[in-house]
């Protein structure tokens, strides 16, 4: 959810990656990793949000939903191993 949001802000802005990262002061591949859903952390989404003209407790709640999605993911394929003693 977090990462579709930004990219689509991203695009209407036709903003593209390099200027957005120039901002963040990260490289490129960082910010495509966080597009991708690689990596993101708490701290870079104040910075997304200011400068993607967006709501920062909006973008917030998307990137922590995403987070606890993936903790049950995790979680679902932990019992499964255990499950089955894998």
């Amino acid at each position: 959810m977090f990462i579709k949001r930004i990219k689509q802000l991203r695009e209407e802005l036709q903003m593209p990656q390099r200027k957005l990262t120039a901002t963040m002061d990260i490289g490129t591949a960082s910010y495509y990793k966080i597009e991708k859903g690689e990596r993101c952390t708490k701290k870079n989404i104040p910075i997304i949000a200011d400068f993607l003209q967006t709501d920062l407790e909006g973008l917030l709640t998307l990137w922590l939903a995403d987070q606890a999605t993936s903790v049950v993911a995790n979680e679902k394929s932990f019992n499964k191993s255990v499950e089955y003693g894998k």
